[in-house]
């Protein structure tokens, strides 16, 4: 496994939250949009925070936005993150993990080069699976 972090998730104020966090904590700022995606984007989400990251040294406090009309609940908008070593190793934690769960989003091939899956552990903790896929 490559690391563990915490994903934060916002109800459209990720880039403010994120930018707050980084100047209290020093770290740098990376955001992009869901206006940067490829495929378009719902009426609405244009101006959210797909993905925003802080980072220090080899820590990282990652974040987005939730679509507009999601639910979100302030207090439980966070994940669990795992970057695990190898395709292997995220199916088989993804199986562990929502063993009595639920998949939120089953395991697959995603534009940014990673294989990806979130699901809800049976105690309600959320995680997220995130292997980088080999860049050919």
């Amino acid at each position: 496994m490559k690391a563990i972090n915490v994903y934060l998730t916002f109800d459209g104020n990720c880039l403010e939250a994120m930018t707050f966090y980084a100047q209290c904590l020093g770290g740098k700022l990376e955001s992009h949009s869901f206006a940067e995606i490829p495929g378009g984007v719902p009426p609405g989400a244009e101006t959210r925070t797909m993905h925003a990251s802080v980072t220090k040294g080899p820590l990282a406090i990652m974040a987005s936005d939730t679509m507009p009309g999601m639910p979100f609940t302030p207090g439980n908008n966070f994940s669990i993150s795992i970057a695990p070593d190898s395709k292997e190793e995220t199916d088989q934690l993804f199986a562990a993990l929502s063993e009595g769960g639920q998949a939120v989003m089953p395991l697959g091939d995603q534009f940014w080069g990673a294989y990806f899956g979130m699901l809800k552990d049976r105690f309600g903790v959320q995680w997220m699976l995130n292997y980088e896929l080999p860049r050919s």
